[in-house]
């Protein structure tokens, strides 16, 4: 699975490379605008959200086909998100950098891009198309690609996002010093969801570091768990996009679980 979903990723970063050269991104960058810190977002009193806009995935098939980029961030904004995913992958996600685009222009709320990020030209599109966060997945990058696009993205004022799955991987992304560390308890070879994945991996991850849970996460109930053990945030996208009113759910997954903890910057 992961292995098809990189391949795709890399045939559509050559497409776009040939229809925009990188040289007109980076002249992009200069009209960029405010600075809008991700992982400042995450690490405020209390378990913050990252609510996720998201059409489509190869798991669930279609969520919503026709949502809308800019009432859907706002009803998230309203509804307390600390900050917004949006996937941009469009073979398996049916997204596109428009729709990170619109979500920039639609509200004030840091924003991740969330792709399959293989090629240091996805991370220039990143920061010209208005994220301000990017996700990278050890367990598609080799340790030489892992490292530069990670120390790219810093060099762009982008936070990364490196997602582990397993303890080898969680090693991996504590070895690059990553600052951000998401556990995703999606296993992508399998596409089997367990959120036990994230209670496992908590111990091992050093104080300092910011932990953000990824998938599986469908009921407030559980959000009060993972706070006590130490998640500073979680990324929740299709129980939210299934929602018959957006803002409403997400005020349920953004309410205060009677927590004073924050998770001080190094």
């Amino acid at each position: 699975m992961i292995e098809q979903l990189v391949s795709a990723a890399t045939e559509g970063v050559e497409r776009r490379r040939a229809e925009i050269p990188l040289a007109d991104l980076e002249s992009q960058l200069k009209a960029r605008g405010e600075d809008r810190p991700f992982r400042e977002a995450l690490v405020r009193p209390g378990l913050s959200l990252i609510a996720e806009f998201k059409r489509h995935s190869p798991s669930a098939g279609a969520i919503d086909t026709d949502a809308s980029v800019v009432e859907t961030v706002q009803a998230f904004e309203r509804g307390g998100a600390a900050a917004l995913s949006v996937l941009t992958d469009e073979p398996h996600f049916r997204g596109s950098l428009e729709d990170l685009r619109a979500a920039r222009d639609g509200c004030d709320l840091p924003i991740l891009r969330k792709d399959f990020i293989v090629d240091e030209y996805q991370l220039y599109e990143a920061a010209a198309y208005g994220a301000d966060a990017v996700l990278l997945i050890v367990r598609a990058l080799d340790a030489a690609r892992l490292e530069g696009l990670h120390a790219t993205a810093l060099e762009l004022d982008l936070d990364p996002l490196v997602e582990v799955h397993d303890e080898p991987e969680l090693q991996r992304a504590l070895e690059l010093d990553a600052a951000v560390i998401g556990i995703n308890n999606r296993n992508l070879d399998t596409n089997t969801v367990d959120i036990s994945t994230t209670f496992e991996l908590m111990p091992d991850i050093p104080a300092g570091k910011t932990a953000v849970a990824e998938s599986g996460i469908s009921d407030a109930g559980q959000l009060s768990e993972l706070e006590r053990v130490g998640v500073d945030a979680v990324l929740i996208g299709e129980a939210l996009m299934r929602a018959s009113d957006r803002e409403a759910q997400t005020r349920e997954f953004a309410s205060d679980h009677d927590s004073t903890r924050e998770q001080p910057l190094p």
